[in-house]
């Protein structure tokens, strides 16, 4: 099975653990506080949790998740990513980040800049749109109506590829809505930005979103 590390785990990183572990993959959990911090989570994970640093994480995930606020992406270990896909769940929100200029003015996506940081990894933009307790309350199986679809973009096709096989057997449909720079399709105050939607209804979402400039 796979591996998945998590640099970050608060709400969204423990529901994709939870997840990930219900479906027999090991986790490697990350925070900015240590690996001690992590004691009760890894319990209630059970024997295919551990906890490590980010760095650790990074290297020992072949498939790691960064879910960390947007200030904090340059404490993001690179060198442990080459090469590999990492699934990025970050929103900008100004109020805590900070203002960034050409977030602002729309001339770049927060994935963007996640993905310049990691010039050699495959960034894929996922999970950002989905409350964290939904991540494991509306998981259905595959080919069941009505299932609840994800919205993903990357710019590499063979790590959006195995990123929806991961999103599909963790319980959701898949919409490849196209590189990192559309990714702001999805971004918060978008129709897609959190409500419940099939596939058809996520597409028309994204179809419907404006570009937002402040």
């Amino acid at each position: 099975m796979t591996t998945i590390g998590l640099i970050g785990s608060g709400h969204i990183g423990s529901q994709i653990a939870r997840a990930a572990t219900a479906h027999g993959h090991d986790v490697v959990l990350s925070n900015s506080r240590g690996p001690e911090t992590l004691g009760d989570l890894v319990a209630e994970l059970g024997p295919r949790a551990r906890a490590a640093t980010p760095a650790e994480a990074a290297a020992a995930g072949d498939i790691v998740v960064v879910t960390i606020p947007l200030k904090a992406i340059g404490t993001v270990p690179v060198e442990p990513l080459d090469g590999k896909v990492v699934i990025d769940t970050n929103n900008y929100y100004p109020q805590r980040d900070g203002h960034v200029a050409a977030l602002d003015d729309g001339s770049t996506t927060s994935s963007q800049l996640l993905q310049d940081r990691l010039p050699g990894s495959h960034v894929v933009k996922a999970f950002n749109h989905i409350a964290f307790a939904d991540i494991t309350d509306h998981a259905q199986e595959p080919g069941t109506d009505d299932r609840r679809a994800l919205a993903i973009a990357g710019d590499d096709e063979g790590a959006k590829a195995t990123v929806a096989s991961l999103i599909d057997e963790l319980g959701f449909d898949v919409v490849d809505l196209g590189t990192l720079a559309e990714s702001w399709r999805i971004q918060p105050d978008t129709p897609g930005y959190g409500p419940r939607l099939t596939a058809d209804g996520m597409r028309d979402a994204l179809a419907a979103a404006q570009p937002q400039t402040s």
